[in-house]
């Protein structure tokens, strides 16, 4: 399967400048290319060939005064802001004709020089290569220098150099992992109940608190916020002030990253089969809730425990959202009525006293090995690659156990 390792790179003030021009010229090829086709389209014309644009946007713009600085770069850093804009008209196109399931694509925008991401990407044809002394060679960039916290499994493919809104440097590799990674069988199987409260719940009674990472950094992020209010719009106090900004909660989501990391790893660890409920995340984000269900990274978690069980050999299913796993007793089976939120423990006619979330957790536990049964085979997804974030290196991260109860983690 294929799998991200991003690892901190410090360019010095010329690589960043040689940086700098290559995010630019990809960032203008990719904006040429999508006008080109948005007037052909206002025009009636028919639909830009993928080859066709890259002669005029690349080949033909660069013998142009206009566009002669685009010399300057790796062509394949261009090529590849090409290849991202195709994909983004595929993707759209796929979701129109309904080919693509899951929310609806929008149709591709045009990038902008004041966005605080900027990211090129590199691949086997630039001859992007690993030295001997631990630096990243990179074409018409030079030799930049990287903070390696564990060694790469494979050959890379491809290199990404992101710019984040922090002012840091990363290197995100993608490599294909060939070894057997297969952890020994174990017994056990889990049932987790995401929640807000206590951040999951399994069906053993073992329970994991929210660490609420960016409520405990909110009073920080006031302060900084009030600061940023008072700057002039346009100065260099105003800058300085909004990176300070972006390095707080650049914190706050390398911290919550690096937790999650060590629970899902944990979890997969300990356990042959998990079985979480399908949460529809992108609704709870748009209640009152919003601000406590982004902070707990439900969507970020179960990715993890998605991909690590696809890797290490484990059964990963989802329980259908509308199963009614808070309701059910897990005794005797009985679906009782909706109970609001303060209610943390019922009992049931049948004369059990059932916790909430425990309830709710051997609910979904049953409820995946039953889909288990059913199908005669493992619930378990297709080859998932890691999110972008998939390996946390940044040297502030931290590395203590938060509010674990009942679960070693590492």
């Amino acid at each position: 399967m294929q799998l991200r390792y991003r690892y901190r790179v410090y360019p010095d003030a010329a690589q960043r400048t040689a940086l700098a021009q290559a995010f630019g010229c990809a960032r203008v090829v990719f904006n040429d290319g999508l006008r080109l086709r948005q007037q052909a389209r206002e025009a009636g014309e028919k639909y830009i060939s993928d080859g066709d644009l890259s002669k005029r946007v690349i080949t033909q713009a660069k013998d142009t005064e206009e566009r002669a600085w685009l010399c300057e770069v790796s062509a394949v850093v261009l090529q590849q802001a090409l290849a991202d804009l195709n994909t983004a008209y595929r993707n759209y196109f796929a979701s129109v004709t309904g080919k693509r399931k899951g929310r609806k694509v929008a149709p591709p925008r045009y990038r902008s020089r004041k966005d605080n991401r900027q990211a090129i990407r590199f691949t086997r044809n630039s001859r992007f290569k690993v030295l001997d002394n631990g630096r990243l060679r990179l074409p018409k960039i030079g030799d930049v220098p990287v903070r390696w916290s564990r060694d790469l499994p494979s050959e890379a493919t491809s290199v990404t150099v992101i710019k984040d809104a922090a002012d840091r440097y990363f290197a995100s590799f993608v490599v294909t992992t060939t070894e057997n990674e297969t952890l020994p069988p174990v017994e056990s199987e889990v049932g987790i109940d995401l929640g807000l409260m206590h951040f999951a719940v399994m069906s053993d009674g073992a329970t994991v608190t929210a660490p609420k990472f960016l409520r405990r950094a909110a009073r920080k992020l006031k302060r900084l916020q009030q600061d940023l209010s008072r700057k002039e719009k346009g100065s260099n106090r105003r800058r300085k002030a909004v990176m300070k900004v972006a390095r707080a909660h650049a914190r706050v989501a390398d911290t919550r990253r690096d937790w999650q990391h060590k629970l899902s790893t944990a979890i997969i660890r300990d356990n042959q089969a998990v079985y979480v409920e399908d949460l529809a995340v992108a609704g709870l984000g748009r209640t009152r809730l919003a601000k406590s269900v982004h902070d707990a990274g439900w969507a970020s978690f179960t990715t993890m425990l998605q991909y690590k069980a696809q890797r290490y050999g484990r059964t990963f299913a989802r329980v259908d959202r509308y199963f009614p796993s808070t309701r059910m007793c897990s005794d005797c089976g009985r679906i009782n009525e909706k109970m609001p939120l303060d209610v943390r423990a019922w009992h049931c006619p049948c004369g059990s006293h059932q916790d909430r979330d425990l309830n709710a957790a051997i609910n979904i536990k049953a409820a995946g090995q039953a889909d288990f049964n059913d199908r005669r085979a493992q619930v378990r997804p297709g080859l998932v690659p890691a999110p972008r974030s998939e390996a946390v290196t940044h040297q502030n991260a931290a590395r203590a156990t938060r509010s674990v109860a009942g679960i070693a983690v590492p």
